[in-house]
């Protein structure tokens, strides 16, 4: 179980949120929603533990975690807004950076079958540049089936993503969900997910 407790951040000078309180239990998913400027980012980036709340808390499986600490990233997969692609490297070098800077083994064969599944087999040995935008996104996607990580923390996953790119989007998070995994997803766009499993957010 994922808990902040009584959470608030600043920007500069400027307030986002505070006396924030969550809770993400496994097999579930909180959709985090607000205008542009309104925390989510910063608010993904304290629950993996990459920024310093301006007050409260942040614990996992029960315990109270610091910046960077161990359990957070070893149990957390962050992926933000930015795809962190290099244009020079292939799609296939790309991925395979990707699951080797998390830590995870790079199996050749699993890579390919990855690339297959968000449907870029075609492309995985172009360099990055002659991607599309979505393309580029759903090499993310791809990361998310290699890294094995119970808590996902997704800050707008969905851009530029066409109706089939969102549909393997819910159908990889709804997998992650059904094995016990939970996610936080900041996102403006609906995903279709069984409301059982969904809890919601809204930034202001």
């Amino acid at each position: 179980m994922l808990e902040a407790i009584d959470l608030a951040a600043r920007r500069g000078s400027a307030h986002l949120f505070s006396r924030l309180d969550l809770r993400v239990e496994p097999e579930c998913a909180l959709i985090v929603t607000g205008a542009n400027g309104t925390g989510k980012t910063t608010l993904l980036r304290i629950l993996a533990g990459l920024s310093l709340p301006a007050a409260g808390r942040v614990r996992w499986r029960g315990d109270d975690t610091a910046p960077f600490a161990e359990a957070l990233r070893r149990d957390a997969l962050f992926c933000g807004h930015l795809t962190a692609l290099k244009d020079d490297l292939t799609t296939r070098e790309n991925l395979s950076a990707l699951v080797a800077l998390a830590g995870e083994p790079v199996v050749a064969e699993e890579v390919s079958a990855a690339l297959a599944d968000v449907c870029l087999r075609a492309q995985s040995s172009l360099p990055v540049r002659a991607l599309s935008q979505g393309q580029r996104r759903r090499v993310g996607l791809a990361r998310l089936t290699l890294t094995q990580r119970p808590l996902w923390l997704l800050d707008e996953p969905a851009t530029a993503l066409d109706a089939d790119g969102l549909a393997l989007l819910t159908r990889l998070l709804a997998g992650h969900l059904g094995r016990g995994g939970s996610a936080v997803v900041a996102t403006h766009q609906p995903l279709d997910l069984p409301a059982a499993n969904v809890r919601r957010l809204a930034l202001s």
